[in-house]
């Protein structure tokens, strides 16, 4: 999680510029050599285009020699190369650009469809003769998660991208490292932690309290901003044992409303703008991190005055510290006085941490790592549940239906009225097959392996070591090979319906919103609940949700560009991601107080 002082660009530079000299000063010894060995005098203009042409020639033979090896091993092991999407310009650097483009104001995922009709679904970029193979073939997914694990990594190239953020806490870490991690965390993951619901109870009942005053005032609000508060104080307190008060501060008001003079007024904890710049900074070191992955290798060509992450980092571990040495300070305390044994029930994951070691670095690295799952991913799932809420009312009755039925309009759902609501369920699923919280990933090959061929006629297809090899799970969940014709639909009923049997059941890996394998996320149930819980109570509050475009900030919502086909022409919000999914502005809402039956006071 350390940034240098030094910007990763430099380096990067210097290594660059020494392996591109190593041809023109071998060339120049070459012909000191012979004019000493003949006596003889080469001319100075020789000697320079001598020099000159050394270096693409020297290039040229190197990527000719790697492409030789390499079909080589191929032909060898049965298989043949990816096919290459060729770009327009030498390199392949106009991916590069293209890419950049499509983040900031492209639909998610889109740029890389566009090779599909020319080389198929699996694809190398190849940008600047590095090897970028792409894929969204479950079979494929399947191998590199769960089949070939021990040979698809995060690898160098990853965690390097990755270590101011993520340091080598779960998320960014291999072999024994990562292990270790996940020997710490998994223990305090079990069922009887995960179905206590005070902390989502007391953060719920404050935000939704939140919620009705300010539709009270007849404004809209920023539900996404809400549940990120909701999720980062659930997570701070499930993590640290205190939150960190993000929902004691101010909503933010609709674009272009002045907030009211009686507002103004109301002073926030001394703490909320320490937690929004917190929030503010984790996000954009999320971002930075999140374009450094999509370059490969180079990436700090985009960082050569400075650390991008340096930053928003320090922001981000100076918060951190302070909790971190708080934590710290209890366990000496309890330790001293004998008073930690048999707390298990009531520990926080912190405190749980510590038991294994007391290392600040690996600490800080761990907690960071969950927080980003704990608050981000959740949060998004949220999000976007509400906004099919609020876009199919027929789903919203059938739910609340269902919630009502068998909660009740007052009561705190339980573990057991969870698992036994199969349409709630349903609804969160069919919101993570659109839009999954994580929607693209990479792995790094150990050694030379191949995946199979989506066409059977056709040879196995060669993938070289130390190649990274990306996956979109949210382009797999909308494939309508694998789905059915009404892919791009969103529609709960799928998860249980005969769609189910035909499509999931025989094919698993189709369906990847929590991972899968050695690696998948120990916090899958914890999330399921959490979001589950917050649905219930928002339902048994409000009996209707609508859209209010007119609250969002020009640029925010969707381009007219994008009328047309497909979920992006249906869709009235704008996705963007960094390592997670979120709504471009927030997803400004209306929602109606249920009449009652009074829920939660």
């Amino acid at each position: 999680m350390k940034t240098g002082m030094i910007p990763p660009g430099v380096p990067y530079l210097i290594r660059t510029v020494l392996n591109l000299s190593l041809a023109p000063a071998a060339t120049i010894c070459l012909v000191d050599f012979v004019q000493r060995g003949l006596g003889t005098e080469v001319p100075l203009w020789l000697s320079i285009f001598l020099a000159i042409a050394s270096f693409p020639l020297w290039t040229a033979v190197g990527i000719y020699w790697r492409s030789w090896t390499r079909h080589r091993e191929a032909k060898r092991m049965g298989a043949r190369p990816a096919p290459v999407w060729v770009g327009k310009w030498v390199g392949n650097i106009d991916h590069i650009i293209n890419i950049r483009k499509a983040l900031k104001t492209g639909y998610p995922g889109e740029y890389m469809t566009k090779a599909f009709p020319e080389v198929g679904r699996v694809f190398n970029m190849q940008i600047l003769w590095e090897n970028m193979i792409f894929t969204d073939e479950p079979d494929h997914i399947k191998s590199i998660l769960a089949t070939e694990f021990s040979n698809y990594i995060k690898g160098d190239k990853f965690k390097y991208s990755m270590a101011s953020l993520l340091g080598t806490g779960v998320f960014n870490s291999d072999g024994d490292m990562w292990k270790f991690h996940r020997s710490m965390t998994r223990p305090f993951f079990s069922r009887d932690r995960i179905s206590h619901f005070d902390i989502f109870d007391r953060h719920g009942e404050e935000a939704i309290g939140k919620m009705k005053q300010r539709f009270a005032e007849g404004y809209a609000i920023d539900f996404q901003d809400l549940v990120s508060r909701f999720t980062l104080d659930s997570a701070t307190e499930f993590l640290f044992g205190n939150d960190v008060g993000s929902l004691s501060a101010q909503l933010p008001y609709p674009y272009g409303i002045k907030a009211p003079a009686s507002a103004l007024h109301v002073a926030s904890p001394p703490t909320s703008a320490e937690t929004r710049e917190f929030a503010k900074a984790f996000a954009e070191a999320q971002e930075v991190s999140a374009d450094r992955t999509r370059f490969g290798s180079t990436w700090p060509l985009f960082e050569i005055a400075h650390d991008k992450t340096k930053v928003p980092m320090k922001v981000v571990g100076g918060y951190i510290d302070k909790i971190l040495e708080e934590a710290l300070r209890k366990h000496k305390q309890i330790e001293s006085t004998d008073c930690g044994e048999d707390a298990d029930d009531g520990e926080t994951l912190m405190e749980h941490l510590i038991k294994f070691t007391s290392d600040r670095v690996v600490l800080k690295d761990e907690i960071l790592n969950i927080l980003l799952a704990g608050r981000d991913t959740t949060a998004a799932t949220l999000t976007f549940v509400v906004y099919f809420l609020a876009m199919y009312p027929n789903v919203m009755l059938r739910l609340r239906s269902e919630i009502l039925d068998k909660v009740g309009p007052v009561r705190r759902p339980t573990y057991d009225d969870i698992r036994d609501l199969k349409y709630l369920r349903a609804v969160i699923n069919e919101t993570l097959r659109l839009y999954p919280v994580v929607p693209f990933n990479v792995r790094e090959t150990v050694h030379a392996t191949t995946l199979s061929s989506p066409d059977p006629t056709q040879k196995p297809i060669y993938i070289p070591a130390k190649t990274s090899v990306s996956y979109s799970v949210l382009l797999l969940h909308r494939r309508k090979d694998l789905w059915g014709p009404d892919a791009e639909e969103f529609d709960p009923e799928r998860f249980l319906d005969d769609r189910l049997t035909r499509h999931l059941t025989p094919n698993p890996f189709i369906f990847l919103p929590f991972n899968a394998g050695p690696r998948i996320c120990l916090g899958q149930q914890f999330a399921y609940n959490e979001v589950s819980f917050m649905l219930i109570r928002l339902l048994q509050n409000f009996s209707g949700m609508t859209l209010e475009p007119s609250a969002h900030a020009p640029g925010t919502l969707p381009p007219k560009a994008w009328a047309g086909e497909g979920r992006k022409a249906i869709d009235r919000f704008y996705p963007k991601s960094h390592l997670t999914m979120y709504s471009h502005g927030g997803l400004w809402v209306r929602m109606t107080e249920a009449e009652r039956e009074k829920g939660v006071r």
